[in-house]
């Protein structure tokens, strides 16, 4: 473990020999060095959620090997119901003695928070998005498995797949805890409440709120006019975004469609909240990176001349209209993914790969006799 850091012995930063940092009971993270986090049980897993990609037949012969390995190891296997549905999984014979020990599930009506001790990935990038939305509060961790087509998030082949889940059951592994966002969308409707200064007030983590961990998206949608949107920082109006939208992501989607939009790419230990606008109409409009404990509002413009459209890694699509706004903070449950190597060798190596970073030509070498132009 390293012996150097940019902070002091938690919980108390001192600087000086008298000053020190008031403490805050809210605050959404400490930060520390990535190599110091590991993996641990307090009591030995016995359940595991394994999420497979619909409609990938590739996909087939893993989900049933790696799900043979876990029954063998006496470990209780969640599935989806609709993954089950498949006619070459309903058919297949073999299998049919290992479909009934599944416990199964269904999205948005299943609460499986409590009974999940972590979770498996088959598939791409996709997935751990997916694995996400399924845990809105605490998420068990999760290993990722390159089955997909990008894989930036999925650092596991599946040819070594015993000796690697083995070891995650021993609690053998490097966790990285990928920051989500917090989004709540309150809306002028009969159902909501506004108190005497028109601000709008909603009934918290049970009304209206989600987590993200990639990006928050708001666009102009179908129309032809440039999206209009006001954004706002602790409650101060910072600009107004005129193009076809603005991200708002964390570090982890920093390298998804905020890259793509020319933003900065951010480790994801980084604590912040990228802000990109897409396409502005404005040359000096550069994206932005402000501290994970500030709280953002996006609203549609009073002057506006059409609506704006808002969706959340890329999923639940939907409309923002005068008066709606969004709500964006740093949520106080990230997700642990488990690490193939380390926080920062997977996340380089992730880049290299992936997006091919810094790939070019090199130069020749020039010889010292070589005259140097």
């Amino acid at each position: 473990m390293k012996n150097q850091s940019l902070h002091g012995t938690s919980p108390v930063t001192t600087f000086g020999p008298k000053a020190c940092m008031l403490q805050n009971p809210h605050a959404v993270m400490h930060i520390q060095d990535p190599a110091s986090q590991r993996l641990t049980w307090n009591k030995p897993p016995k359940s595991v959620l394994v999420i497979k990609k619909i409609q990938d037949a590739s996909l087939l012969q893993p989900f049933k090997e790696l799900c043979v390995f876990l029954t063998e190891k006496n470990m209780i296997v969640y599935v989806e119901r609709k993954v089950l549905a498949d006619p070459v999984i309903q058919a297949d014979e073999s299998f049919a003695a290992v479909i009934q020990r599944f416990c199964t599930f269904r999205e948005d009506l299943d609460d499986i928070s409590n009974r999940v001790d972590f979770i498996i990935c088959l598939g791409g990038d996709g997935t751990l998005l997916y694995a996400s939305s399924l845990f809105q509060k605490t998420v068990p961790p999760v290993m990722s498995f390159h089955l997909g087509s990008l894989g930036f998030l999925t650092p596991f082949n599946f040819d070594t797949y015993q000796s690697q889940v083995t070891q995650i059951i021993e609690g053998n592994a490097a966790i990285i805890l990928r920051s989500r966002l917090r989004v709540v969308k309150e809306s002028r409707e009969k159902n909501a409440r506004v108190d005497k200064k028109g601000i709008i007030k909603t009934n918290g983590d049970s009304e209206g709120s989600r987590k993200v961990l990639n990006e928050v998206v708001v666009d102009r949608g179908p129309f032809s006019y440039l999206s209009n949107v006001d954004l706002f920082l602790d409650g101060h109006l910072i600009t107004t975004v005129q193009g076809d939208g603005v991200i708002v992501s964390t570090p982890t989607g920093s390298t998804a469609y905020a890259v793509a939009a020319g933003a900065s790419m951010i480790h994801p230990n980084v604590p912040a909240i990228m802000i990109t606008p897409i396409c502005p109409h404005s040359l000096s409009f550069r994206p932005i990176v402000v501290p994970a404990g500030v709280e953002l509002k996006i609203m549609l413009s009073r002057d506006s001349r059409n609506t704006a459209w808002v969706s959340f890694d890329g999923r639940k699509r939907q409309e923002i209209c005068h008066g709606d706004n969004i709500t964006i903070t740093t949520s106080c449950f990230p997700v642990p993914s488990i690490c193939f190597q380390d926080p920062v060798n997977d996340w380089f190596e992730s880049l290299a790969q992936c997006l091919h970073w810094n790939v070019r030509k090199k130069q020749n070498y020039l010889s010292s006799k070589e005259d140097v132009f």
